[in-house]
């Protein structure tokens, strides 16, 4: 068990894919001590299009965690897809966010669509922000969710493509990460990329 879990004491939380504050459980992440509980928003909310401008460094979108305040740098420097997201209203809930590099980790991990096999070359699946902390992927793990409606054709069901996060790599490129089997890389700001939206919930003891 890692310092970061011993450290935390055991509590309740909803089951994975269990509809909640708006969308559904998609796991659990620490930041600064805190545990946030995820919820990725229903597919009828997914959007798609740019990051935003390529070769612009874009300051407070390097967060792995912080979806929000990623997505509000976006918004801030212009990207209208991230300004779409920050519009969004979804069952009285107002503070969705394209999810940060660690956040989507989790969307896959838990919710992965298809029935292929992981990309497991580089350092696909390690999430050190995770609760549990997520190692790397095996070709055989993570498998397809048990939850049918994220399963392939699921009403809730990713696409098996690739998904922006908030989270910046350089000046020219951002993460994203590909739901058809795993791999995590980065894509060149201007392309027309998915975005499932997230938001969290701070987990009180």
């Amino acid at each position: 068990m890692s310092a970061t879990a011993q450290a935390l004491p055991a509590v309740t939380t909803p089951a994975i894919g269990q509809a909640f504050g708006g969308g559904f459980v998609t796991g659990v992440t620490v930041e600064n001590g805190r545990r946030y509980l995820n919820i990725t928003a229903s597919a009828d909310h997914e959007l798609k299009g740019a990051w935003g401008a390529r070769g612009v460094i874009i300051e407070g979108v390097g967060s792995f965690t912080d979806s929000r305040s990623n997505t509000e740098s976006m918004a801030a420097a212009g990207s209208e897809l991230a300004q779409k997201v920050l519009a969004l209203e979804i069952d009285g809930f107002t503070d969705w966010a394209i999810p940060a590099r660690d956040v989507q980790e989790l969307q896959y991990r838990h919710l992965k669509p298809t029935t292929e096999g992981n990309y497991c070359w580089g350092r696909d699946g390690d999430n050190p922000n995770s609760l549990p902390i997520g190692q790397l992927y095996t070709a055989e793990f993570p498998g397809q969710t048990a939850l049918p409606a994220f399963q392939d054709d699921g009403e809730e069901a990713f696409s098996g493509s690739w998904y922006w996060s908030s989270t910046q790599r350089s000046a020219s490129l951002a993460f994203s990460m590909y739901f058809g089997d795993g791999l995590q890389d980065s894509h060149v700001k201007f392309s027309e990329l998915r975005v499932r939206p997230v938001r969290r919930e701070l987990i009180i003891d």
